[in-house]
């Protein structure tokens, strides 16, 4: 049996919220079969939980945010599509994270961060089978018309497997890929996803400051660009390091979904508003999808069975 997994233990981690500035302390904790990953702020007067579902997302605009039942007026959590893309990428389906502000740390900018927190706490096989999710016919969303429409699609394969494309007209970006695939089977997320950072142009930082964005915004956890050329020391971590932020991106904002896929994404210019609008067109199809699990390994899509070790 393909089994789910937690934590083997409890991990923390301190940290500012990129857009908020606030420090935050985050504690992740081991959860029972078939619990999902739910979020608890406990720096409420009350703790709320927050269970990942994709109607839980309550604001797409520069980052996955979520809150009880997608209201925009309730306690939230924000910025998680980069945890949540660690979680993916290491097949966790299990987890408590007590939070203490309204805002995920950034940390380096990456997921890489999160994916060292959460094997410090060890991943722990449980007695439960894991559930996918299998897309059965293909669901595809737009935003706009033309050759320049933002479009995003879900198609059925036995497996998981990303495709995203960015257009930049920018020195900086376009001399860099602007397209990436990635293969989920090659077991390969630490290595080649996980290490993109956020990204941000030094032009625009002003205006995002005033409208209360990016207050804890660095080049310690973000690429910054000028007119011409990244203004980080070190360069970049990827050739593409631009663009596999984006797919990191989509990686965390469909494990929003509750399970894992099985299917094929492929976007053109999207980002998070367009990948929860994708999730919400799917869902409210039945016959698109259908909920499955795997009695033998065996049976398993390549590499699902291979995720990083448990211990």
């Amino acid at each position: 049996m393909l089994q789910q997994r937690t934590l083997k233990s409890i991990t923390r981690a301190v940290g500012v919220g990129v857009h908020s500035g606030q420090r935050v302390e985050l504690t992740l904790r081991p959860a029972a079969p078939d619990t999902g990953i739910v979020f608890r702020r406990v720096d409420l007067p009350s703790p709320v939980d927050i269970p990942v579902r994709f109607d839980a997302v309550c604001d797409t605009r520069m980052a996955s945010s979520i809150s009880p039942g997608g209201d925009p007026g309730g306690p939230k959590v924000q910025t998680i599509e980069h945890f949540m893309s660690a979680c993916a990428g290491l097949g966790i389906d299990n987890l408590l994270a007590d939070i203490t502000a309204d805002e995920m740390p950034i940390l380096d900018g990456s997921a890489s961060s999160f994916v060292f927190l959460l094997q410090n706490a060890g991943i722990e096989l449980q007695k439960a089978p894991k559930r996918f999710i299998r897309v059965l016919k293909t669901v595809e969303v737009r935003d706009g018309e033309g050759p320049g429409a933002k479009w995003a699609r879900l198609e059925p394969y036995h497996g998981y497997k990303l495709a995203f494309e960015i257009v930049f007209d920018h020195p900086a970006v376009s001399q860099t890929g602007q397209r990436v695939e990635f293969e989920f089977g090659e077991g390969q997320y630490q290595r080649d996803i996980a290490r993109a950072r956020t990204f941000g142009f030094a032009k625009d930082v002003d205006a995002m400051r005033a409208r209360g964005l990016t207050l804890g915004g660095s080049m310690d956890n973000a690429i910054v660009v000028d007119d011409h050329r990244v203004l980080n020391a070190d360069g970049l971590r990827y050739d593409d390091e631009f663009v596999k932020h984006k797919l990191l991106d989509a990686i965390g904002d469909l494990h929003i979904a509750g399970h894992a896929l099985l299917a094929s994404y492929t976007s053109f210019k999207g980002g998070h508003a367009l990948n929860n609008t994708l999730l919400r067109a799917l869902f409210a199809d039945p016959t698109a999808y259908e909920m499955t699990t795997f009695a033998r390994e065996a049976d398993a899509p390549r590499g699902f069975a291979e995720l990083p070790p448990a211990w």
